[in-house]
């Protein structure tokens, strides 16, 4: 296990935690955009993180190896996904341009399915584990410090 490894795994939190923050942000701001330039209301984004895995660093001695995976390497983007699955909300505003002009849904106009609240609640998430990967960074360093002043 390298000498800085705990930070090199905090950065990828770091990286991955402010990609979700921007995403969170985008969709926070779109939250009332009904026309976008592929067409129809905005579709919030979420963004996938899976494990860096690659070759693990460490493994327990005490923990069979199948069943193993040893520590990992951080995070890593995977990809930043449109929510597909939920439907946009119809609100009722005949008056507005975008809003659909005959059949059983006239007068309604297709919202973004953005919900204002768990964006924040997701927002509050990536910043407390931000937070959390910035005291590993901090931790380390004074790790190191008191290491070096031991060799004093």
């Amino acid at each position: 296990m390298g000498m800085f490894t705990s930070i090199n795994t905090a950065s990828s939190g770091l990286t991955a935690q402010r990609m979700r923050q921007d995403v969170i942000s985008n969709n926070i701001a779109n939250a009332t955009t009904t026309r976008t330039p592929e067409g129809g209301p905005f579709r919030r984004s979420r963004v996938i993180l899976r494990p860096r895995v690659d070759e693990p660093y460490w493994r327990n001695p005490f923990t069979p190896g199948p069943l193993d995976n040893g520590v990992g390497q951080g995070v890593r983007i995977v990809e930043i996904q449109e929510d597909m699955d939920s439907d946009p909300r119809l609100v009722w505003d005949p008056e507005h341009p975008d809003a659909i002009k005959s059949g059983p849904r006239a007068g309604y106009v297709e919202m973004p399915n953005v919900n204002i609240v768990n964006e924040m609640v997701d927002m509050i998430s990536a910043a407390r584990s931000y937070e959390a990967n910035i005291a590993v960074v901090e931790g380390a360093k004074t790790m190191f410090q008191q290491a070096v002043n031991i060799g004093r």
